[in-house]
């Protein structure tokens, strides 16, 4: 009776994101009761294992004692604290230094936000502020990059380039501009790694010229694009575009919401590759999603631009939030967990995932393997050397989740008919293998369906 009470209130009520509204509505809620490490329960007793990690986000895992007492410490002391008016606390001021500490380059200064998505939009405040500054305020061109993720707040959702955030909100502005994604696998100019970097220069170049150079402000990219896909970039794809914006004067955003943390491996992605940008975006991991928090990193040369510019004034951006002490004393914690082996165990469980999906290749389903540490994706086709979509008849974002479901296992299952990855870092051996397992049952029960047959003749 509880359940179908949680059930009712919620079809009444709660308006979920990124959802079908009645779609919603027909099929009802699924109510997650408990969890622990990488394992949630749903209020029917049903244990999964998280292949997500709630929303890629939950790299410590569930159910960490420690964190839990941080917050309620924190509680007990200073629930709340602001940043306006020259005041502050102690935990942000502390996680201020120790992300300072950690990150690359001259990224030593640190702006709390509440998430991903207003990280992304202070970082266009910033941006702006910042060309006033040095006197270019024609400088209000962007660029961002198909199949891209940057938020959906308003600005963020036109940086964004996926058409179901766009539809029905009249975004991108026409200030927003797109080049193509490096999609690897679906690529017209093929697989090498050189054709591809190459493309990507070339249409990045010939945006800017088609734009003017002396107004663009900046260029936006993920390490690997997460809700486009988990589409990973050739190596050395990022740190060519990162130079090509510093010859062009282009500041260049790290979008590492999603890759931070440890995801693929480090701290932050772009040490993969040696990157330093001029900001850079984070949350999800920041706090293991135990509560809200992002941050934006900003390099020293851009804070140094602003704060001389705004002199005594103040510099109009904050929000009531920012810097909240519960969600700094949680970050904290959740930081030394992960340096204390959480983020060794992800090394080693990524492998694991990588290598296990690896052995899915084989599937007649399954037409591209990718990822990078404990992020990943497989690519459903119905034809491998033609390399054809899966039937939109399948509905398969649903019926591929529903299915993940049903054989215990939480996956992101895309329109397009990719499952995607993003385990807790704390995952064990035989909970990497029984995702693995867990996803090939998904894919054998997914060829029996008679759209697929029929697409397969």
């Amino acid at each position: 009776m509880l359940t179908n009470s949680l059930q009712e209130l919620d079809r009444d009520h709660l308006i979920h994101p990124v959802a079908s509204w009645r779609g919603h509505e027909a099929r009802g809620v699924r109510v997650l009761q408990s969890a622990k490490g990488a394992t949630v329960t749903d209020a029917e007793g049903r244990q999964l294992i998280d292949g997500f990690a709630g929303l890629w986000c939950v790299n410590a895992g569930y159910g960490h004692e420690s964190i839990v007492e941080a917050a309620a410490e924190q509680m007990r002391r200073l629930p709340y604290a602001t940043g306006y008016f020259d005041l502050g606390s102690e935990a942000p001021i502390r996680l201020a230094a120790a992300l300072a500490e950690r990150a690359p380059g001259d990224l030593k200064h640190i702006y709390f936000t509440l998430g991903g998505s207003d990280a992304v939009d202070s970082t266009v405040r910033f941006v702006r502020y910042y060309w006033h500054a040095k006197g270019q305020p024609q400088r209000d061109q962007f660029i961002s990059m198909e199949q891209g993720y940057h938020g959906s707040t308003t600005v963020g959702a036109g940086l964004t380039a996926l058409p179901g955030f766009h539809a029905g909100f009249g975004v991108p502005w026409s200030w927003q501009h797109k080049i193509s994604s490096h999609y690897v696998y679906r690529n017209p100019v093929g697989t090498d790694p050189a054709a591809i970097i190459a493309a990507s220069l070339a249409e990045l170049r010939a945006k800017v010229a088609e734009l003017g150079e002396d107004r663009v402000a900046a260029f936006y990219a993920e390490p690997i694009q997460g809700s486009g896909g988990v589409l990973v970039p050739p190596p050395g794809w990022m740190k060519a575009m990162r130079e090509a914006c510093r010859e062009m004067g282009i500041l260049f955003i790290a979008d590492e919401v999603i890759t931070g943390f440890g995801r693929t491996g480090p701290l932050f992605a772009c040490s993969d590759e040696d990157i330093v940008p001029d900001f850079m975006t984070t949350a999800k991991g920041l706090t293991s999603g135990y509560v809200p928090m992002g941050a934006v990193f900003m390099a020293d040369h851009v804070y140094q631009t602003i704060a001389d510019s705004a002199g005594a004034a103040a510099i109009g951006h904050g929000f009531t939030y920012s810097a909240h002490p519960v969600s700094a004393a949680v970050a904290l914690e959740v930081l030394r967990l992960y340096e204390d082996g959480i983020f060794e165990n992800g090394r080693k469980a990524g492998a694991r995932l990588l290598a296990g999906l690896q052995t899915l290749a084989d599937h007649p389903l399954v037409g591209d393997v990718r990822g990078r540490g404990m992020l990943a994706a497989i690519e459903l086709v119905t034809d491998k050397e033609k390399k054809t979509p899966l039937p939109a008849a399948l509905n398969a974002a649903t019926r591929l989740f529903d299915r993940a479901w049903d054989q215990g296992l939480i996956i992101r299952a895309f329109a397009n008919g990719c499952f995607g990855y993003a385990p807790p870092l704390c995952c064990t051996d035989a909970e990497i293998d029984a995702i693995v397992a867990r996803s090939r049952k998904v894919l054998d029960l997914t060829l029996e369906d008679p759209e697929i047959r029929a697409a397969m003749r």
